[in-house]
């Protein structure tokens, strides 16, 4: 086995700042995995309700409902009665957004060798916690990798 390389604590403001990046992942990556599942159910079944978010999301109806309702008033969905759940434009952006972001992680993961399911089931949390620098290394590293470099 490998030797674990000793490192030092980094300066306490630059470490704060990670853990304040990393909370605000947290927070934000509900409402980013519910606006793109909405859009993806929205584009295959032509509809989203709460009941399919909560199947596919492992969660209760109840925590949909309570999810939703912030959702709506960050101005992310909308809903309407007997017609499911709808993104906002502001929702619609989010949703493309996240699902771009989990494209390229899936692609990088792939290309390192992972099999595709183990893939998909990392680029869940991947996503949300990988900053924007190694997201355009990702991209970096696969375009070299097309290109055959």
């Amino acid at each position: 086995m490998a030797a674990v390389r000793k490192r030092s604590l980094p300066p306490a403001d630059d470490q704060a700042a990670r853990f304040v990046r990393q909370r605000e992942a947290d927070r934000t990556s509900v409402a980013e995995d519910y606006v793109e599942l909405i859009a993806d159910l929205l584009r295959e079944d032509g509809e989203a309700r709460a009941v399919d978010l909560a199947r596919r999301m492992g969660v209760s109806q109840a925590t949909v409902t309570a999810t939703i309702g912030r959702l709506q008033r960050d101005g992310l969905v909308d809903t309407k009665p007997y017609r499911g759940l709808f993104l906002t434009p502001k929702g619609l952006s989010l949703a493309e957004a996240a699902r771009r972001r989990h494209d390229l992680v899936v692609r990088f993961l792939l290309a390192l060798g992972l099999d595709p399911e183990t893939a998909e089931a990392d680029a869940e949390g991947v996503e949300h916690h990988v900053s924007e620098k190694a997201l355009a290394a990702f991209a970096r590293f696969l375009a070299e990798r097309e290109r055959g470099g």
